[in-house]
């Protein structure tokens, strides 16, 4: 009797483990597309955006032209992405994919990012990139790569990575993204610029450097590299 409660008991603890493991991904889609609109009346809310009727859809609603014109490359990082997400391809909502362009000027970069919502994976169009992502705590290791036209290379979801182009000419590289809306935290950005700032005490200690240092780098104008 003993071992039967036993073997009872671990059967449905699995059991249960199994409907925790189901239920934790996102539910398939009941429909054929769910187009964004900020229009509320009539439309329903899907995962953070209202749909319009489907019977009302056009083929703009799935078009983008903005990838096709190289990105404004001239600040002070010497990058520009231009991204095709559910802001700018209402279609895209509830599909769980996206794309970026990302123009650089020779020796331009993409600063340090995550994004909290999706993984990664950048095509190399023209010129040479050094690319990589840091692993998480407690060991931070780089994982780094020189790629050229037509290499490939992903960046796991949520893992700081960075690009620059260490060519004499101009670079350009398309980024597919899991996610419709993968956001993205530019780590130096979101430390030194936030609003309001953080305490320069928090900084200097997170940091070990002088708080001289810390309020010149609050003092800075930072770049922001993507358009919206």
């Amino acid at each position: 009797m003993k071992k039967m409660g036993a073997n009872t008991l671990a059967y449905i603890v699995l059991l249960a483990m199994a409907f925790s493991v189901a239920s934790a991904s996102d539910p398939s889609p009941l429909q054929d597309f769910c187009v964004a609109v900020n229009d509320t009346n009539d439309s329903v809310f899907v995962n953070g955006k209202f749909c319009k009727d489907p019977k009302l859809a056009t083929p703009n609603d799935f078009f983008f032209s903005g990838l096709r014109v190289p990105g404004n490359t001239s600040n002070k990082l010497g990058s520009m992405v231009t991204p095709a997400n559910v802001a700018q391809i209402p279609g895209l909502n509830t599909l769980g994919v996206s794309l970026a362009r990302v123009d650089y000027a020779p020796y331009g970069l993409n600063p340090p990012h995550t994004h909290p919502r999706a993984t990664e994976i950048l095509t190399v169009l023209e010129g040479t990139l050094y690319v990589g992502f840091v692993t998480s705590n407690p060991d931070n290791r780089l994982i780094s790569k020189v790629l050229y036209k037509g290499d490939v290379f992903v960046f796991p979801q949520g893992l700081i990575h960075f690009q620059l182009n260490v060519g004499k000419t101009n670079a350009v590289a398309i980024a597919s993204l899991s996610s419709q809306n993968p956001g993205v935290i530019t780590i130096a950005n979101a430390v030194f610029g936030s609003k309001p700032a953080i305490s320069a005490d928090v900084l200097t200690k997170a940091f070990q450097v002088d708080k001289n240092v810390v309020n010149y780098l609050q003092s800075q104008f930072w770049t922001d590299n993507h358009t919206y």
